[in-house]
């Protein structure tokens, strides 16, 4: 076969691979038009923090127990750190010491008591509690402790609080709690300084916000 044939051949063999190569790439029919938006993310509330009452039993060291009442305030750091700011006020008798002791130890038959406490707690054991077959309701049991003031007879005195609790929540905004606590303070009353040990056991409902 003559070189030139040879030659002709060639070419047209590589001629689509040379067309190819010096084509461009197809621009797209549709270039969308997108205008972008802000987004506001809506709200949540965090229910983080707390506010309740609550009722219960006060236990005074030497003098007997009353009935006891006061306010809570917390706040929710993590699922399982709080802290809370507490306010009880109680009336104590010394009814006991006038039946021995003419006039009694106080000069009136009864006292007051309050404290304000400032505590932190943690919760040992989340879990749910459970009622039938279809209706579980979040439970914790926590423990705290923390510092304040108890004022008592006319005086004021440094008080740490100990204890335990549990918390049963009915929604995001209810909770039913029970609270022991032991309260520790030095008194004088009766002639001698000493640390008392004054048992406080509360049942109380909070709304969390």
């Amino acid at each position: 076969m003559p070189q030139k044939q040879v030659l002709a051949c060639l070419l047209i063999a590589a001629a689509p691979a040379l067309v190819l190569a010096q084509t461009k790439p197809s621009e797209p029919v549709v270039v969308p038009q997108v205008d972008r938006r802000d987004v506001k993310p809506p709200r949540f509330p965090s229910n983080d923090f707390e506010i309740g009452l609550f009722v219960g039993t006060y236990a005074t060291q030497n003098f007997g127990s009353s009935a006891v009442g006061g306010l809570r305030l917390g706040y929710h750091i993590t699922e399982d750190i709080f802290v809370e700011s507490a306010f009880g006020q109680t009336k104590v008798s010394d009814e006991a010491f006038r039946q021995v002791l003419p006039g009694g130890v106080f000069v009136n038959q009864k006292e007051t008591l309050s404290y304000y406490n400032l505590s932190a707690g943690y919760n040992v054991l989340p879990g749910e509690v459970f009622f039938g077959k279809g209706v579980a309701k979040a439970s914790a049991f926590y423990i705290i402790g923390g510092v304040g003031s108890t004022r008592f007879v006319d005086k004021t005195e440094q008080t740490f609080n100990v204890g335990f609790g549990t918390r049963l929540l009915f929604n995001d905004r209810f909770a039913v709690q029970a609270d022991v606590r032991d309260h520790i303070f030095s008194q004088d009353i009766l002639g001698k300084r000493q640390s008392t040990q004054n048992l406080e056991v509360t049942l109380g409902l909070t709304v969390f916000f």
